[in-house]
């Protein structure tokens, strides 16, 4: 792939991972993220467990849980009435972000150095 070519993917990855990004940029929501590996339950994790062990209320942890679901980082799993979250396996979101990222470098680094420094 040439330049041209290479800096349209970036911005087509970028597009593509607005969501992904909105849901990692909030402290919040790092905080339940880093909660839940902390849990370490493969099996999934509730509302009621992740706001126990954070200082945020249960509708706060079900709005940040739901962004994160619908960013594609998490899914869901229903028995009866509970609700049980867990971290998607394929992270393909994950996957398209560090290869929009690792792209960006790429382009990056192959700019002639600006700094003035010699």
């Amino acid at each position: 792939m040439n330049e041209e070519e290479n800096i349209r993917e970036v911005s087509t990855g970028i597009t593509r991972c607005r969501k992904l990004l909105t849901a990692l940029g909030d402290e919040s929501r790092q905080h339940l993220i880093l909660t839940m590996m902390q849990m370490g339950d493969c099996s999934g994790v509730r509302v009621v467990d992740v706001a126990a062990k954070t200082n945020l209320s249960r509708p706060a942890v079900s709005h940040h849980l739901q962004i994160l679901k619908d960013a594609g980082l998490l899914k869901t799993r229903k028995e009866g009435t509970k609700i049980y979250y867990y971290f998607d396996p394929d992270m393909e979101g994950m996957t398209r972000l560090i290869r929009t990222l690792t792209l960006a470098v790429e382009i990056t680094q192959a700019l002639p150095d600006r700094s003035g420094e010699e």
